[in-house]
Parts: C-alpha cells; structure tokens; sequence
C-alpha cells in the first residue's frame, strides 16, 4: 500500500501528496460536480475546489522539490505534470515513482 513503509525522503513526499492530490480531483470531478450542477448546491465546488487547489500547488512545490533532490529527468518531470492533469493520473504513476525510490535505497 501507498502508505505503508514511505522513506522520509521527498520522493516518498511526492508519492503522497499525489495521491491525495488525486482522490481531491476525483472528489471535486465525481462528487462535487454533480452536487453543484444536477443538484444546485454550487457550494461543493467553492470548497472542494478550493481543497484541490492548495493540495495542487502542493503537489507542485513537492515535484520541483524531489526533482530537483533526485535529478529527474525532463521528461520524468513532465509526464508527473501532466499526469496531475488527468483524471487518475497521479496513480498510474506512482509505480514510476516506485522504481524510482527503490533506486535511492
């Protein structure tokens, strides 16, 4: 599991802001959305969107942090970016993630 046995290294830091980066997005996508949208309750959004949008900026902060410590490569870097953008995305690449802290140990 995701947050089972985490280093205390920026790489185990970004695995875990990703992963929650990403449950915010789908929150806001799958629940919020609707809420606001099919139900009128515009508020979900105001406060989930908010939520996901510190916890992006995180994200952000936390991926030029463990780059920058663990010289990941232009295109490592991007592909975690665009990633974030995607619904899901975040998860699918944490077994990248994975491998790539397995190498520090």
């Amino acid at each position: 599991m995701l947050l089972q046995n985490l280093h205390n290294d920026a790489i185990g830091n970004f695995r875990i802001i990703g992963f929650i980066e990403g449950i915010s997005y789908l929150v806001l996508l799958f629940v919020a959305m609707p809420l606001k949208y099919m139900m009128g309750i515009a508020i979900a959004t105001k406060i989930v969107g908010m939520i996901h949008g510190l916890l992006f900026i995180a994200f952000l902060v936390i991926l030029m942090q463990a780059a920058q410590k663990h010289n990941f490569s232009m295109r490592d870097s991007v592909i975690f970016f665009v990633a974030s953008l995607i619904p899901f995305g975040t998860f699918l690449t944490d077994s990248r993630l994975k491998k790539l802290e397995e190498n520090i140990d």
